[in-house]
Parts: structure tokens; C-alpha cells; sequence
């Protein structure tokens, strides 16, 4: 599945933090210099990066400057973005048209922030300006420099939008945000991503009570995201759509995003239920294979000549497979519509055969139980093989 993203909300709110900070001059001018031949992706933009600057906060300057400068907020097509799009194809039209919404330059800057050694992440929220929160969402990044989480967004900071026109103009504000100040324009989804000990509700937002209010439980962010880089694309899912649902859906924006979390858990258990259909077909195959090689030995009036116990191992193995992939057929949920007749047929093929499996071992229980002369006369009937599933 394709991640989803909502559409940006209007922006430049100019805030009342962050200073310009003289020496970026330095950096922004060597990033302005860049080789076009070194802009044509974002590898190509990291390694100029890294090539030129040393420490984290420096890098991270050049790579924000770099996508708040050069990409332009596409204003005639922010309505209409293609939310099929991966992320890879979000960074190519980027790169190649110098134009894109929020979550355009939040893929960019965020690709090349981990291209350059720095761990980043995008942020899926809503805003407000002037009081009014925005009724479309927004995407902006997080860093870690220095072991400390900044805030970054560098569509704000590219410019402003007057009369359907985009007007570049940067904006510090937006670069190295500290969370307890943006908190005040900027809500994520999801509250792991305030950055906070305290999160603010949607709620609070709203009304603008955004202050740290200690009374609240003490929230550990960092070993919380610890532990979220720990858990499978599902397991992120659900306790991110937990904690959503938890701040409470305020508005349709959340609610979108809620729906969607679902909806993609909902996908990716079914695609890992539809492997696992697979690995059973794969399994189920394995054992008809071995119960075809008994039944070609038992056609064979057992010959060549086999122990006791190869003998009953002959038949043993398939069956301890074909019980594994019964209890496993079982046990395996949703593969959705489209594949239900498969998993109906594979129930039934898997019974069928375990039953003439079964009747096999009878006989060899009842084989090995007899004498050798006695042995010899068991041998009346012919047994076709089995069929395979592909």
C-alpha cells in the first residue's frame, strides 16, 4: 500500500522564535553554489553535503536551506495531489519540476537528513494561524542533532502565498524549532511527535493552552520512539492509531488519518496472511510430495528394502506436516475476498489428504506388527499419488 498523505494547509505564519543566525551565511552560500549536476537526486545533494560540512548542525542547515530555497509551494496544484505517489517518485518530480506541497518537501528534506548520517522523521499534523486552525493537514520533519529533537519545516520557512502567487522569501523561524514552541502552530496525529514529557490535547490546542502543564502523567518520548523503531509496520500502525484515537479526534483531519492508520493495518495483515497462505501452500506441496514418494514405495511392495523405522519415518513425515498446515490454515485470518475460495479449497485439500495419510500409517502400523512371511501378502492394492497446489 502506498503511504497517504494528507494535502498541506495554507501557511507562512511568521512566529515569534528563532534568531538568523549569522553564520549560516557561510553554509547557505556554499549550498547555493552547488553543481547543478550534483541536484539531480538526493544522494547526489547528501554526498555535496558531506563532501563540504563536518558537523551535524551544519549539514542540517544545508540541507534545510537547500529544499527551503529551491522548491517552489506548487499553489496551482495543491488540490490535486497524486496521493499514490512513493515517496522515491515524490522525490524525482521534486527534484526534476523544483515544485510540491508540504509533503514534498518534507520527503526531500527528510531523504536527504538520513542520506547524511542524521536520523529524521516525517510528521503528519494540522496547524493554526492567527487562532484559526487550518482545515487542511500539514507535513513537516523532526531531527535529532546533537542529541536533542528540532523541529523543522521547510515549507513554512520557503515563503509566503499572496493572491494565489508563491513569493520565496526564507524563513528562520521554522529551522531548528524547539518543540515547546512550535507546539503552538504545529500538532501532530500522533503525540509521539511533540517531542513533549507533557503532550497538549487537540483540545488544548484549540483553545490555545498549549503551555507545559506538569500536572499532567510524565510522557518518556525518547524511549517511547526507542521502542517504536523496535516494532513491525503493523505494531507501529496500531499503537499509533491508539494514541491518535487517545488525544481525541477533533475534527475530520484526525479522523482521516485514524481511518486511514486502520485501514493500512488492515492491508498489511492481510498481505501478511496472504504469505502465510503461501508458506502453507509451499508446506502443503512438501508433504504431498513426501506422502507421493510412500505411496510409489508402498506401489513398489515396499522395495528397496527399508528399516522399520525408515519405514514408519516414511510415512511420519507428512503427516507432521500436513497436521502443522491445518492448525496453521486455521489459525490464519482474513486473506480477503479475493482469495477466500483459495483458502476454502486449501482447508479442504489439506483434510483430504491428512485422511489418506492416515489410512497409510494404519496400514504400515499394521505392516510392521506382522511377520515377514505374513508381510508379503499385504500388498494388494495400487494407490495413485497425490495432487499438488501451485
Amino acid at each position: 500500500m502506498k503511504n497517504i498523505y494528507l494535502i498541506i494547509s495554507f501557511f507562512f505564519t511568521i512566529l515569534s522564535f528563532g534568531q538568523v543566525n549569522a553564520g549560516h551565511a557561510l553554509i547557505d552560500n556554499k549550498m547555493s553554489n552547488i553543481p547543478i549536476s550534483s541536484t539531480n537526486s538526493t544522494q547526489a545533494i547528501a554526498d555535496y553535503i558531506n563532501d563540504n560540512f563536518k558537523t551535524d548542525t551544519d549539514k542540517i542547515r544545508a540541507a534545510f536551506y537547500w529544499t527551503a530555497s529551491n522548491v517552489s509551494y506548487d499553489v496551482v496544484n495543491m488540490l490535486t495531489v497524486n496521493f499514490n505517489e512513493t515517496p522515491q517518485q515524490q522525490i524525482a518530480k521534486t527534484l526534476k519540476t523544483k515544485k510540491g506541497v508540504c509533503i514534498h518537501y518534507a520527503t526531500v528534506f527528510n531523504d536527504i537528513s538520513n542520506k547524511i548520517g542524521i536520523q529524521s522523521y516525517i510528521i503528519e499534523g494540522y496547524t493554526k494561524q492567527y487562532g484559526k486552525v487550518a482545515n487542511l493537514a500539514h507535513a513537516w520533519c523532526a531531527a535529532k542533532i546533537d542529541n536533542k529533537w528540532y523541529l523543522f519545516d521547510p515549507t513554512w520557512a520557503s515563503g509566503y502565498v499572496s493572491n494565489g502567487k508563491f513569493f520565496k522569501k526564507l524563513n528562520e523561524n521554522y529551522f531548528k524549532a524547539e518543540p515547546t514552541k512550535l507546539i503552538s502552530s504545529h500538532i501532530p496525529f500522533d503525540y509521539l511527535w511533540q517531542f513533549l514529557n507533557y503532550p497538549i490535547t487537540n483540545n488544548e490546542f484549540y483553545e490555545g493552552r498549549t503551555q507545559i502543564n506538569k500536572s499532567k502523567k510524565y510522557f518518556n518520548f525518547e524511549s517511547e520512539i526507542g521502542e517504536y523503531n523496535t516494532l513491525s509496520e503493523i505494531d507501529k500502525l496500531f499503537e499509533s492509531a491508539a494514541r491518535i484515537e487517545k488525544n481525541g479526534v477533533k475534527n475530520t483531519m484526525i479522523l482521516q488519518r485514524l481511518e486511514g492508520k486502520k485501514k493500512e493495518m488492515t492491508y498489511l495483515r492481510r498481505n501478511s496472511n496472504v504469505e502465510k497462505l503461501n508458506s502453507i501452500v509451499n508446506n502443503y506441496n512438501e508433504a504431498v510430495d513426501l506422502l507421493n514418494e510412500f505411496v510409489h514405495y508402498r506401489n513398489n511392495k515396499f522395495k528397496p528394502i527399508l528399516s522399520d523405522d525408515e519405514i514408519s519415518r516414511m510415512i511420519e513425515a507428512p503427516i507432521e506436516k500436513l497436521v502443522k498446515c491445518q492448525g496453521a490454515i486455521y489459525a490464519i485470518g482474513s486473506v480477503g475476498t479475493e482469495n477466500s475460495s483459495n483458502l476454502t479449497s486449501l482447508k479442504k485439500s489439506i483434510s483430504d489428504v491428512l485422511a489418506q495419510a492416515k489410512e497409510h500409517e494404519l496400514f504400515v502400523q499394521e505392516y510392521l506388527s506382522k511377520s515377514k512371511i505374513v508381510r508379503k501378502t499385504m500388498f494388494t492394492k495400487v494407490f495413485w499419488s497425490g495432487i499438488l497446489l501451485n
